[in-house]
């Protein structure tokens, strides 16, 4: 079975940024968790002024990250990223609690996006409760000596026609994406100086600079 059609996503709370690569219409959308909010200088109060600023600037998904540590905690707060609006998608970390919480929402109708998924069998886990979207962390498994692209890539091999697919996050550079996405991986999220590094090529400026010099020379 192919995989879906591929998605790029800004991981970024940083608002020129990320409005930039929206602009390009080539985005999906943006994706955040509260360590991205914290190193973008945003607070919890400001969630609402984030999701509406994206929502207008043509984000068709926009991801926020329930919080608590227990699934009572992890539904409550869901409450209010929910009612933000009908772009958003719900974080929920992959742990036991977390799960509960996911399979709560899931079955509530909302988007669920479970995170920080580091083994094949916990991607299963969340096949089998339908969440949307699974994401593993490309960098961090490399950086603890795991093959991560051999993980991931088994990861959306197990969820194949479940509607669960790996939102694969963590990635350092183009060709990780390119690499997971020839493995089969369609959606990825990666912070704005990858995306920028993924929509130029020296020689692709260098060409275009020459056709408008030539544009020049011919007295456009």
């Amino acid at each position: 079975m192919t995989a879906p059609s591929p998605r790029l996503y800004v991981d970024s709370a940083d608002l020129e940024r990320v409005s930039s690569l929206l602009a390009t219409g080539v985005m999906h959308g943006v994706t955040t968790n509260p360590t991205i909010l914290e190193r973008g200088g945003r607070t919890a109060a400001e969630i609402p002024d984030l999701y509406a600023r994206w929502a207008s600037e043509g984000a068709r998904e926009i991801f926020f990250q329930t919080w608590g540590g227990d699934t009572a905690s992890f539904l409550r707060n869901a409450e209010g990223i929910r009612a933000l609006g009908d772009l958003v998608a719900v974080k929920v970390p992959a742990t036991r609690e977390g799960f509960a919480a996911a399979s709560a929402l899931v079955r509530d109708g909302a988007t669920v996006l479970v995170t920080a998924v580091y083994s094949v069998a916990q991607a299963l886990a969340c096949a089998s409760i339908g969440a949307q979207y699974i994401a593993p962390y490309l960098g961090r498994m490399r950086d603890a000596g795991i093959d991560g692209d051999a993980v991931i890539a088994r990861m959306q091999a197990v969820c194949a026609g479940s509607g669960s697919n790996v939102l694969a996050a963590s990635l350092r550079s183009p060709d990780d994406i390119t690499g997971l996405r020839l493995a089969g991986v369609p959606y990825f999220t990666a912070a704005p100086d990858v995306l920028d590094a993924v929509l130029s090529h020296q020689v692709s400026d260098s060409s275009a600079a020459e056709f408008d010099a030539a544009m020049v020379r011919l007295g456009a």
